[in-house]
């Protein structure tokens, strides 16, 4: 081919890049481009968005990596279906290059955007990149897609070979990277607009992820975590501790491959033999991590009904509390003013900086599914509005694990008990004080239930319920659901 247009989208980086690398093994000449969506970016409740700074910071810098090179980035603010076909037909290329992309909306994109580029006669390939294995890659005996995490992490982790780590060659290749200025009209820019220009402010820099947020913020990042990954199994569940990686958003923007964080956790002895019975190592729990993160990939694009109802059909018959005190206990949860600690230690720390640990996310899913009885529905969108690392998969899928409806093994019985999670994970009260002033000074003894204490903290709100009759009432609303759905025995 004489030339492509390679298509960034969750994938801002120029190295270790699949549909890149391709390009310019195939290709005399490469151009880029990136789309500010405004099928995405118009539905955003704020002009004020940690992700879309985040995006912008990133894009700057591969931006100026590909100016490096002898390219640049074209960035268009628009509408996928038009602007990426209008852009291929003024630069005259033959095909457009992506990495492929697995959520519902996402491939009905790039259906629509295939269609106009065929009109055109130009191609329009996907590659993978932001998994290890795609989907119809780690099947059962059966060749049907797992639905059970376990099963499927055995199989993912027989099936890796070293060749599934080899890096993407976008240093080589027969092809260079080329700007053409002729021939661009609105809203096509060579160079990243700035954010103004998109409708959107900056943020401050205590508002702005540590670390900065493009290639250059993930290298920074990992090299911090790998200093601590011995410990990660010890310490990933402490939210006071800095025990997790804080990779997630780049590997939800591909600032980082994912193949370059597998190979860490392989080369720090993931994959040695343990007995069952020993703790996990800290490079083993990570590499689980990254697993579960493509079980989901897998799930949401075997399975699309999830991203807006139940994996188990059966559940969407549970009857969620509804109404003007529904509607109160979800402001109040959001607000982190729900009177249990750590789950609003959580919910503020999420509110305030665009992050929430992972157990906290289970903690305050839980909270709202099984002690107020709220739709896990509204609070997975709670989540897409205001997580950095907003995934559909991730977000979706441990929703559904939380709230018992997914597709893993996860009984409805179980339910997490608010206050002995806070005296297990933060027993000192570290974390709950850091993001609760008002508790700053309750003693330890009565930092995860002040209500028991003489004299409660008039500043802070009493709990909205009791975990005991909430797990009451949740344990009946799933029951019923159970009873409805039990064979008759016939």
């Amino acid at each position: 081919m004489d030339r492509i247009l390679v298509w960034f989208r969750r994938d801002l980086r120029d190295q270790d890049h699949a549909a890149l690398a391709q390009a310019l093994r195939r290709a005399r000449e490469v151009y880029c481009v990136f789309l500010f969506d405004r099928a995405i970016l118009d539905a955003l409740p704020s002009r004020r968005d940690r992700r879309v700074v985040a995006i912008h910071q990133a894009l700057c810098e591969l931006d100026a990596a590909l100016r490096r090179r002898g390219g640049a980035l074209y960035v268009c603010h628009g509408m996928a279906d038009e602007d990426i076909p209008r852009l291929a037909g003024a630069l005259r290329v033959a095909a457009v290059f992506v990495n492929r992309d697995y959520e519902p909306a996402a491939l009905a994109r790039d259906g629509r955007v295939a269609i106009r580029l065929a009109a055109q006669g130009i191609a329009f390939e996907a590659f993978k990149d932001q998994v290890i294995f795609d989907g119809v890659e780690v099947l059962t005996q059966a060749g049907r897609p797992y639905t059970v995490f376990t099963p499927y992490r055995r199989a993912w982790l027989a099936r890796l070979t070293e060749e599934d780590l080899a890096p993407h060659d976008t240093a080589g290749g027969r092809g260079r990277l080329c700007v053409v200025a002729e021939n661009l009209s609105e809203p096509v820019t060579l160079g990243v607009p700035t954010l103004s220009a998109l409708g959107f402010e900056a943020m401050p820099p205590s508002e702005v992820p540590e670390h900065g947020a493009g290639m250059s913020g993930a290298a920074v990042r990992r090299q911090h975590f790998l200093g601590r990954l011995t410990q990660y199994a010890v310490q990933r569940d402490f939210p006071a501790h800095a025990g997790t990686s804080r990779l997630s958003p780049h590997l939800r923007f591909g600032t980082i491959s994912v193949r370059q964080l597998v190979a860490d956790a392989v080369a720090a002895g993931a994959l040695r033999a343990r007995s069952t019975a020993e703790t996990p190592s800290g490079a083993a729990a990570w590499l689980s991590e990254l697993v579960w993160r493509e079980f989901y990939f897998m799930i949401i694009a075997a399975f699309p009904h999830v991203a807006t109802r139940a994996f188990k059909p059966e559940y969407d018959a549970i009857t969620w509390a509804d109404g003007e005190q529904a509607d109160a206990d979800f402001a109040a949860w959001c607000a982190g003013k729900t009177g249990y600690p750590l789950v609003d230690a959580g919910m503020r720390q999420l509110a305030r900086t665009g992050e929430l640990h992972n157990r906290l996310r289970m903690i305050v899913a839980s909270f709202l599914c099984k002690d107020l009885g709220i739709d896990w529905r509204r609070g997975e969108a709670w989540f897409a509005a205001q997580l950095n690392d907003f995934d559909l998969a991730a977000n979706n899928g441990g929703w559904q694990w939380s709230a018992s409806t997914g597709c893993d093994a996860q009984p409805y019985f179980r339910i997490f008990n608010p206050v002995t999670q806070s005296e297990r994970f933060d027993p000192e009260g570290t974390f709950i004080r850091r993001f609760i002033p008002e508790l700053a000074e309750v003693p330890t003894r009565w930092i995860h239930a002040p209500w028991l204490a003489s004299t409660p903290p008039t500043a802070y709100p009493a709990p909205r319920v009791n975990h005991a009759s909430a797990r009451a009432a949740t344990l009946a609303r799933y029951g019923l659901v159970k009873a409805s759905t039990k064979p008759s025995g016939r």
